[in-house]
């Protein structure tokens, strides 16, 4: 039987991590021939909840055609947010939260997407519905992307049946949901080792947007000033990325995980959209958006609208 990949989007979060390590003991217990595998480096964050469940991380693959004929796709669908070489393999699945932009198959598939708050909620209950029963360590991983994906069951984008799905998990893995979440956040919020590219890279993803072409990064800080006080650093990085990509717009959103606002550096010839989709005015290239710290619910769909309406 020849292997099938499973992996989530680029600069993976620890949904993509930890919903591809848990799909991938999900269907080796159905007994496939799977993997999960990553497509870029391992976060503060995830590295944080793989160390404390003791679980390895996956491996880092950059072209998936080379070394399997059919993949499976988890926590994104958008063909830019994927393997490059995605066109080149088959795609038998996707399980997913995100809207659906860019993606096409040549062959049926089995799609499931849900609009929850994270990947691994829609795992737990296929576990469920095929009857297996979740491992400790996994599901351990679960709640870890559970409570990255809702910023501990604050965003707008958890629903009460992440909330379920957390609790649940949480008494398989013997912790604390609360306690170790913001232990987790809190590990990944610590920016203080990072370079300028790292900090631009952890978190971002690329959208089509109208006619537009955007990329929105995000990282979480206790303090977004840390992160601000390299701002001069942060726009050479992102003017450079624009230039490299043929971007209209590259928007950097500081979130402050204590207080629940962001920070958005927005730079790039339509970064007058970012203005146009909340009312601000950006001052230094930087806004405060007060409220948001979704970029699935929060910012996509508002600049998506703003782009349409431009």
């Amino acid at each position: 039987m020849d292997k099938i990949l499973v992996f989530g989007h680029k600069n993976p979060d620890t949904d993509t991590i930890c919903s591809a390590i848990a799909y991938a003991e999900l269907k080796k217990e159905l007994g496939l021939n799977v993997e999960a595998i990553r497509l870029g480096e391992v976060s503060g964050e995830t590295a944080y909840a793989l160390k404390h469940f003791n679980v390895e991380a996956p491996r880092l693959v950059e072209a998936v055609a080379s070394e399997a004929k059919q993949v499976i796709l988890v926590d994104h669908n958008e063909r830019q947010q994927s393997a490059n070489d995605i066109d080149q393999v088959q795609v038998l699945e996707v399980i997913d939260h995100h809207r659906i932009a860019n993606f096409e198959t040549a062959a049926p598939l089995y799609y499931r997407a849900e609009p929850v708050g994270c990947t691994a909620t829609i795992l737990l209950k296929i576990y469920k519905e095929k009857g297996v029963v979740v491992r400790k360590e996994v599901a351990g991983l679960m709640l870890s992307a559970i409570i990255s994906d809702s910023l501990l069951f604050k965003s707008p984008t958890c629903t009460q049946e992440d909330i379920d799905a957390a609790r649940e998990l949480a008494a398989i893995a013997g912790v604390d949901a609360e306690q170790y979440g913001l232990d987790m956040l809190k590990a990944g919020a610590d920016l203080s080792d990072k370079t300028i590219e790292q900090l631009v890279s952890i978190d971002s993803k690329e959208f089509t947007m109208g006619s537009a072409k955007v990329e929105i990064a995000q990282v979480n800080a206790v303090d977004v000033n840390d992160v601000l006080g390299r701002q001069a650093e942060v726009e050479a990085v992102l003017n450079k990325i624009v230039a490299d990509k043929g971007l209209d717009l590259f928007l950097f959103v500081v979130t402050d995980i204590l207080n629940n606002d962001s920070v958005g550096l927005a730079v790039g010839q339509a970064a007058h959209a970012v203005e146009k989709a909340y009312n601000v005015t950006l001052d230094d290239n930087k806004a405060v958006l007060k409220g948001v710290v979704s970029r699935k619910s929060q910012i996509v769909p508002v600049l998506t609208e703003a782009f349409n309406s431009l």
